[in-house]
């Protein structure tokens, strides 16, 4: 009788371990070109699953959690301006009662520096929100870096 109900014991732990396979529905990379001596751009890719969402950058206030950029102070450069993006898409979420603007499949965000001095190494942290249309996963992070050649 121990060993069977050891055996059951088991195969839920194994089952449940198999149901709860991590998601992660957006795959983040980055780049940089360097314009000139003084200046460069960061590209920011999401590559975004079939199905899934991220939304835009400026969200209304009661809504989801906008896609928002914080980027890691530093001698060697200096932000100029702000993330550029696409256009998003907009539509009405009647979780939210709103509409909201939202990417799909691939977006690139942009963000243009100053460069002061060297090879500057441009640090930060991208946080993101991803839904289906079933569901909405926590919000989660993303945390870059690029080395500006």
């Amino acid at each position: 009788m121990k060993k069977l109900s050891l055996l059951i014991v088991a195969v839920l732990f194994i089952m449940a371990n198999v149901d709860a396979q991590i998601l992660n529905p957006v795959k983040w990379s980055v780049a940089s070109k360097k314009l000139n001596d003084k200046e460069a751009v960061v590209f920011i890719k999401a590559n975004i699953d079939n199905g899934w969402h991220i939304y835009g950058l400026q969200v209304p206030d009661g809504g989801p959690i906008s896609t928002a950029f914080t980027f890691s102070p530093s001698n060697n450069y200096s932000l100029n301006g702000k993330v550029a993006a696409p256009a998003p898409k907009s539509k009405f979420e009647k979780d939210f009662d709103m509409n909201v603007p939202y990417y799909t499949k691939e977006v690139i965000f942009q963000q243009k520096v100053k460069l002061k001095n060297g090879q500057p190494v441009v640090k930060g942290v991208v946080e993101f929100m991803v839904c289906d249309s079933e569901r909405c996963l926590p919000p989660d992070e993303y945390a870059f870096t690029v080395t500006i050649k």
